[in-house]
Parts: structure tokens; C-alpha cells; sequence
């Protein structure tokens, strides 16, 4: 959850975007290099680069009458191309008070800045360095894996975080490579055009976002520089239900860096909070502490902690339902951009599938080879190979199968689990 630093109040008005009679119009262009990247004004696709339009005169100059042409709320343009980094410009000056000849006031008014803008946008392979760390999942902690006690872990965890500033409101973010790349959730930096990542050290470095997912909640967000303390990102498959975890952010009236413990109550997909798989937790997860990291007791990032439930469908207050989504959701995005082995291991010669696990009832628990990686609904990406599977819910029949995965696969299973004779 971001925290926004003022209330923002929609007016309900019909905006002109042709001439009115007696005003004169101006150009709004838009250029970029590389150029044919597309262009979004509020979320709309109007076009792509280069972008020329016609608004009243009155958009870039204030008009000298209430008669005239007024732009009433402000505009932000994104320039997105494939290979590049997209980014948020802010087209607009604003608010303004409208103030009539006898000191009246009319509302407000933005001002378009400008009747162009240039924008670079940068590869993203220019954006994408360094390795992000990989941790292993495996169904055993190995018995020098000890956890570690809660301070230890929140000591070594405190120089990889961020909090992430706007103009609107703030969040929170983590490193995940020594080359300034920020792990934070996207709506943390929608609408953002200008932001700046706040260190534990209190350094303010300017950011800017290389990245945002279409599906999930999850951005990426750079800033210049090297050798940044980072932390390290766990697969899904080695999260446990029961196990403890921390969640480190900077919640809306509280003190920087606040950490809370809890457990992990769940794991799965829900539909009603969007894609992903999901960590619930009952570490509390505040507005602010979005984008920050849910930390297992190894100090490893399992999650990114997104959203609190404070009431139910019924609109009934609840406690201690919190979620992060998984770690895992990050791991394949950075998959997209990195080698294969981002942990310098070799990956499966026969590379993965994608496994789509559901159940009748649902909420039941996912062994693969002996390891609970989830409960249901949850979707997988197992290696290409043999792999035995079973599904159990309380009091029912364990539902187990031999499942055959091939490379870049996909599969659909959906058992309905009977209850014990």
C-alpha cells in the first residue's frame, strides 16, 4: 500500500480536447529515441512517437476569462517501447487557483509545461546488470542453514532498503543487485514521474522505473551507482507454512525501517487480490510498508509485502491478514533479463514447464517430490522430468500422480479430492 500525501478530489467536468471558438490552439508533440514507442496520457493509448496533437491555447497559457479553455486536472504521458525502459513524464504545472477579476475563486487549473517533449528511453540491457542472488529451494534446511535470531537478520537487512519517494506518496523498495536495481510494487510508482530511493544511510538518490509488470504488482526501479548492499530472493518451494517471518517498511506514522514478525499463514493463489502466488502473513503490513521485503528466518526475501485485508466480504473487520506476493513472481521477471542460473549453478538440461494446480475444495496442500512448495490454487514451474505430485486436504483422501514435465510446457491438474472412508 502506498501512502498518498494529500487526498486528491475528482470534479465531475466534460474537458474540452478541440478548439473552442475564439481560442486559438497549439501543437503538443512528443518525440523519442528510438522513436515508435507508444504513448499513454492518464492510462489511454493515444498513439506513438512522434505524437502530435491539437489542444486549446488555453492548456499552455492561461486564459484571461472564465469563458475560456481551462485544463482541470493534470496530465502524465508514459513512453514505453519493447527493449527499452519505459518512462513517466509529467506533462503539466499545477494546481493552480483560478481567481477571478474580484478574487472569486473558479477552481483549479494545470498548465501543459511545454509544447514538446523529447524523451530517451534506455535499453534495457543497459538497465538490467549485475546478478541478482538465488536461493536454492529444497525440502530440508541443511543443518548449518540455522535461523537466525530476528535482529541479526534485520541488522543485515537494513542497508538494502529503500524507501521510494514520490511526488504523490511513498512506499518502500529493496536492492536485489549490487548495480542499484529496487524491487518495490507497482502502484507505488504509477503515475511517478519523479522519484528518489532514501537509503537507511539517509542518501537521496534519484530513480527512475525500468520496468513495471502488465499483470502483477511488481516494478523495478534504478538508480546510478555501484556496490549497494542486496538481498537475496528465495524460491517458493522453500517457504513453509508456520515458519517465521519479518517484514521490514515505512508505514504511514510510524518511525523508518519499522520491522514486524509473524508467521506464515498461507500460501496460494486468490484471485481477489490479483495475479501471483501469495504469502499471507500475520507480520502486520501497514500502508507504507508497500514494496518492502518479507524475510524468512535465513534473512532471504520471500516475498514483497503488497496489501492488508481490514475487512471481509461481509464488510467485517479482520485482523492479521496480510500478503506479500511471492518472490518467486520477482524471480521470473528477472528470469526474462538474466541468464537462465542467476545463482551460477547450471540450469536443467531440459529446461521447465508450467504446472497449473488447482483442487476440489481448494486451499489443499502441494507436495512435489516430497516437498511442499503451496497450497491451491497455485501454478508451478517444475523441471522438465519426472515428478511425483500430491494433493491433501483435510480429512481427504491424498490425491498423488506421476506427472511427466516437458520443456516449456503446460499443464492444468484439478483433482477432486474425497473425503477418508
Amino acid at each position: 500500500m502506498r501512502v498518498s500525501q494529500r487526498a486528491i478530489f475528482a470534479v465531475g467536468c466534460a474537458v474540452l480536447l478541440m478548439p473552442i471558438a475564439g481560442t486559438r490552439a497549439s501543437t503538443l508533440s512528443i518525440t523519442s529515441k528510438p522513436s515508435g514507442a507508444t504513448v499513454e496520457i492518464d492510462g489511454l493509448d493515444v498513439g506513438k512517437t512522434p505524437y502530435i496533437a491539437k489542444y486549446p491555447g488555453g492548456y499552455f497559457h492561461k486564459t484571461h476569462t472564465v469563458f475560456g479553455a481551462r485544463l482541470q486536472h493534470p496530465l502524465v504521458a508514459r513512453i514505453s517501447k519493447e527493449g527499452y525502459s519505459g518512462q513517466e513524464v509529467t506533462l503539466t504545472d499545477g494546481p493552480f487557483i483560478w481567481r477571478t477579476f474580484n478574487g472569486r475563486s473558479e477552481g483549479n487549473y494545470w498548465l501543459i509545461k511545454t509544447e514538446h517533449f523529447e524523451v530517451n528511453l534506455e535499453p534495457l540491457a543497459k538497465s538490467f546488470t549485475g546478478r541478482p542472488k538465488i536461493t536454492d529451494a529444497t525440502s530440508e534446511l541443511p543443518a548449518t542453514n540455522t535461523p537466525l535470531p530476528a535482529e541479526q537478520i534485520v541488522d543485515a537487512a537494513n542497508p538494502a532498503i529503500v524507501r521510494v519517494q514520490g511526488i504523490r506518496g511513498w512506499g518502500t523498495g529493496f536492492f536485489i543487485t549490487s548495480t542499484g536495481l529496487i524491487a518495490t510494487n507497482k502502484h507505488v510508482v504509477e503515475n511517478e514521474p519523479d522519484l528518489i530511493a532514501i537509503t537507511s544511510g539517509n542518501q537521496r538518490l534519484p530513480a527512475h522505473v525500468v520496468y513495471t509488470d502488465p499483470d502483477k504488482d511488481i516494478a523495478i526501479v534504478k538508480v546510478d551507482g555501484s556496490a549497494f548492499p542486496h538481498l537475496a530472493l528465495t524460491n517458493i518451494g522453500a517457504v513453509r507454512k508456520g515458519e517465521t517471518v519479518i517484514a521490514i517498511g515505512n508505514p504511514d506514522g510510524g518511525l523508518r525501517d519499522t520491522v514486524t514478525q509473524g508467521v506464515v499463514s498461507a500460501i496460494g493463489r486468490k484471485r481477489a487480490l490479483g495475479s501471483g502466488t501469495w504469502i499471507q502473513t500475520d507480520a502486520a503490513i501497514n500502508p507504507g510498508n508497500s514494496g518492502g521485503p518479507l524475510l524468512d528466518d535465513r534473512g532471504n526475501v520471500i516475498g514483497i509485502n503488497t496489501l492488508q485485508a481490514v475487512r471481509n466480504r461481509a464488510g467485517q473487520e479482520v485482523q492479521g491478514l496480510n500478503f506479500a506476493l511471492s518472490a518467486q513472481d520477482l524471480i521470473h521477471v528477472l528470469e526474462r533479463f538474466y541468464p537462465a542460473s542467476m545463482s551460477g549453478k547450471t540450469s536443467p538440461p531440459g529446461g521447465n514447464g508450467e504446472v497449473d494446480v488447482q483442487s476440489d475444495p481448494p486451499g489443499a496442500e502441494i507436495y512435489v517430490d516430497g516437498a511442499f512448495v503451496g497450497d491451491t490454487p497455485s501454478t508451478l514451474h517444475l523441471s522438465a522430468g519426472a515428478h511425483e505430485v500430491e494433493i491433501k486436504g483435510a480429512n481427504k483422501k491424498i490425491w498423488k500422480r506421476e506427472l511427466d514435465v516437458l520443456k516449456d510446457s503446460q499443464v492444468t491438474l484439478h483433482p477432486t479430492l474425497h473425503p477418508q472412508s
